[in-house]
């Protein structure tokens, strides 16, 4: 079976030698040493002044909305997992969607100044797949209309823009280190920041809101900590072995030719092939190649679908996007993780190449 993703381990000594230490101290949580330690590697590898380890990812846009004091309209993007639609709701933020670039799959800016009303606070762009935005374009808009900018880098770990992290854009920028991703503390998330001002208020609201004014507990535990700890040194080969896939698939699907697109780039990006997406001519042509690919025990994964207008929790909010509602409909991202055989990935690319040319006889 080649499964869509598979979470990458350290040697479980390196991962004990963590805990005894947690042990020893009977630290478990509340800002410890292995959290301390964890946000050093982070700021210094992504050159961000501050950085904040939280539970998750989805906590971790909850309290960014927190700490910027978001009230009323926040323009995102339809195309994202639901998490990020989910937080604005959760936090009583009402999103107005504004539909995606067709090559980048990203926030469109062309389309966002349109969209902003009186009621208008934040512009909430999703780095897709690890892909940057233009983020040049929405922070210009978010300027001249002196809006909040947040990102939503759940997958932008280790990606780059113009040299600087993806994650060092916007007021505040924010991933995830759940177990799918490309790095992880098996759950767990961050928010990152250059102002100090925000990241006071982020250090208080994670803890309950300690300094002054009503917060959450979305504090990362030692335990979390320790697994981004001892996974720390595997991650070169983390990166590397993902872009190694990621260029076997590259490298079949043009010497074959087949007919599949890849989602374009801004310039200056520099990806971290956390994922590895396709679009497929139709869905009716995606849902064979799925079916196709079952019965040989493969599993890509739908990644994202449906388009977020349509689902209920946004019911006569969810204008339509054409674009995001094609693109949901025939996006795949193909099997990619650190230790997937390299036999593998030629055998999900011969089998996507078998089951378009049944289509074809």
């Amino acid at each position: 079976m080649i499964p869509f993703t598979r979470p990458f381990l350290p040697p479980e000594a390196d991962y004990q030698r963590y805990i005894n230490d947690m042990f020893s101290r009977q630290w478990l949580t509340n800002h410890g040493p292995l959290v301390q330690s964890f946000e050093g590697h982070l700021q210094d590898f992504l050159g961000i002044d501050h950085c904040h380890f939280v539970a998750n990812g989805t906590l971790a846009l909850q309290v960014a909305f927190k700490a910027l004091a978001l009230e009323g309209e926040v323009i995102t993007t339809p195309f994202s997992f639901v998490a990020t639609l989910n937080a604005l709701l959760w936090e009583g933020l009402t999103p107005v969607f504004v539909d995606i670039e067709p090559r980048t799959l990203t926030l469109d800016p062309a389309r966002i100044e349109a969209a902003i009303t009186p009621e208008t606070c934040a512009i909430l762009a999703t780095h897709i797949y690890g892909h940057p935005c233009d983020v040049e374009a929405i922070e210009a808009i978010a300027r001249r209309h002196d809006l909040k900018v947040i990102y939503d880098g759940a997958h932008a770990f280790g990606s780059r823009h113009l040299g600087r992290s993806l994650l060092d854009y916007g007021d505040i920028s924010i991933t995830s280190f759940h177990a799918t991703k490309l790095f992880h503390t098996i759950e767990g998330g961050a928010l990152f920041t250059r102002s100090a001002d925000l990241s006071r208020r982020i250090t208080s609201l994670r803890a309950f809101g300690q300094e002054g004014g009503a917060g959450i507990n979305a504090k990362g535990s030692e335990a979390h900590a320790a697994m981004g700890l001892a996974l720390w040194p595997w991650l070169d080969h983390i990166l590397e072995s993902r872009a190694s896939i990621a260029g076997m698939y590259d490298r079949w699907i043009d010497h074959h030719g087949l007919p599949l697109t890849r989602p374009g780039l801004v310039p200056g990006a520099e990806i971290n092939h956390g994922y590895y997406p396709v679009l497929l001519q139709s869905e009716a042509q995606l849902e064979r190649v799925l079916r196709y690919l079952a019965e040989q025990d493969i599993h890509p994964r739908r990644y994202f679908y449906p388009s977020l207008n349509l689902i209920g929790a946004v019911e006569g909010n969810g204008a339509h996007m054409p674009v995001s509602e094609d693109i949901a409909a025939r996006v795949l991202c193909l099997p990619n993780f650190v230790t997937m055989p390299r036999e593998d990935a030629d055998r999900v690319m011969r089998h996507i190449e078998e089951a378009l040319l049944l289509e074809t006889a």
